[in-house]
């Protein structure tokens, strides 16, 4: 199996959160990054019920390597791996990419590999021992993203993003989240 994904001609470049990241982004790009609860809830708060997902890709791959050494997998693991557009009123607001492992969905009931078009926070922070273990940032030029994901996001600019560790019941899974222009 090979690594797939519909957003990125190559993996993006991940930068450790560490003690003054924060102040070193966009103001407006801090706001989103450094949300503790679910983007869905926020976008939801502005948007009401006008917002949705669109499933770009849901399939067993093996992640990008860093995403591998993020989660702790060997590196012929699969895992279930999902891209998706957030929007509202066919404004493009959030594009994610989504690790989950075997084991976790396994613990999480299954739910989370039937998702379909329902948000991944509206499942995972209903989760009462839901873990935030780690985040990272990145900004990433529009040469790195596929011409698809370009056209899909209306991304004529860098579009910073934010990697986040969460853990349900110490199984881990990986949320990749990057904050489109029109969300800003």
């Amino acid at each position: 199996m090979t690594t797939n994904s519909v957003l990125f001609n190559q993996e993006p470049l991940w930068r450790e959160n560490q003690q003054g990241t924060r102040h070193k982004l966009p103001e407006a790009v801090q706001s989103w990054t450094y949300e503790s609860g679910s983007l869905t809830q926020r976008l939801r708060a502005t948007y009401g019920d006008s917002v949705a997902v669109k499933v770009l890709f849901q399939q067993w791959r093996v992640p990008f390597l860093s995403e591998r050494k993020a989660l702790g997998l060997h590196e012929n693991r699969v895992c279930l791996i999902r891209e998706v557009l957030l929007h509202a009123n066919a404004k493009p607001l959030i594009l994610a990419r989504t690790i989950l492992p075997a084991a976790t969905i396994k613990i999480a009931n299954r739910s989370l590999s039937k998702l379909g078009t329902r948000p991944l926070g509206e499942v995972i922070f209903s989760y009462p021992h839901l873990e935030r273990i780690a985040m990272d940032v990145t900004l990433i030029n529009s040469n790195e993203w596929i011409p698809r994901a370009l056209d899909i996001g209306h991304i004529q600019q860098p579009i910073w993003g934010r990697r986040t560790v969460y853990a349900i019941k110490h199984r881990q899974m990986l949320v990749s989240e990057f904050f489109l222009p029109a969300i800003l």
